[in-house]
């Protein structure tokens, strides 16, 4: 394996689109972290959820390294949980790079789905496509390419109420972007947009009655930038809207 990249360690203050067509994930030891640096994240935590307490510390995985070995883009993981991520608020902390799917749903005459995301969740009113952080698999089965996509479709039926088949996805890009976080972004085949905010709408309704905030608070298709959207946006969006359409990326690009 060549040109390991740790992204604990690494600075990512521009996207970076990772090429590749086959990924490979490979487990690793959790980043050990000093007394104090563990005492603070507790801390933190515990004033986010004081402020927020829909915040659960649930499981989920850091990229730990990025590599190319060949063909295959090779991603290693630790199981972690949420309150990890309160480390990006620990100064002198080691850096945390989530791992998180996303799928874009197209429509069948052009244009992709994306979310705004609502007041009870981490980043309220912020756009990007359905998806969220990756999770260690709980039968200790294996963390692979599979079981991101069922990941991807499970996401895409919370937060939109469409339901796909992991087979049918295909794999879209690889992002690193802030914090190194590592983004697997995923295409569904087209639908109706009409079928699909019927979807969502039955969903939405369906949360609210048994007394559940929809992490969605609105969907719109989006055909070329992200720029039609108001408020922010999450930082992988345009360049995938480009890469979508054909134009120039605002990212670079590495095969590491």
């Amino acid at each position: 394996m060549t040109g390991s990249v740790p992204a604990l360690a690494r600075s990512a203050d521009r996207l970076e689109v990772l090429d590749t067509s086959v990924l490979c994930l490979v487990r690793a030891a959790v980043p050990q972290l000093a007394p104090e640096h563990h005492t603070s994240m507790d801390q933190v935590w515990a004033e986010a959820v004081q402020a927020n307490p829909d915040l659960f510390d649930g499981p989920a995985v850091v990229c730990t390294a990025t590599e190319h070995d060949g063909d295959c883009l090779v991603l290693s993981w630790a199981p972690v949980t949420y309150r990890y991520f309160a480390l990006r608020r620990v100064s002198g902390a080691p850096r945390v790079s989530s791992m998180f799917v996303t799928v874009a749903q197209s429509t069948d005459v052009g244009g992709v789905f994306v979310g705004r995301m609502s007041a009870s969740t981490a980043t309220p009113g912020r756009w990007q496509l359905p998806g969220g952080n990756v999770e260690p698999p709980v039968d200790g089965s294996l963390l692979d390419d599979g079981e991101l996509r069922r990941q991807a479709c499970r996401e895409l039926a919370e937060e939109v109420g469409v339901h796909a088949a992991p087979e049918d996805l295909r794999l879209w890009a690889v992002t690193r972007g802030e914090n190194g976080n590592i983004g697997v972004h995923y295409e569904a085949p087209p639908l109706p947009e009409r079928v699909v905010r019927e979807q969502f709408q039955a969903l939405v309704q369906a949360e609210t009655v048994n007394g559940h905030t929809p992490e969605l608070d609105r969907i719109t298709v989006v055909d070329g930038s992200a720029a039609e959207l108001e408020g922010p946006h999450a930082d992988y969006l345009e360049a995938l809207l480009h890469r979508r359409v054909g134009g120039p990326d605002d990212a670079g690009r590495t095969d590491e």
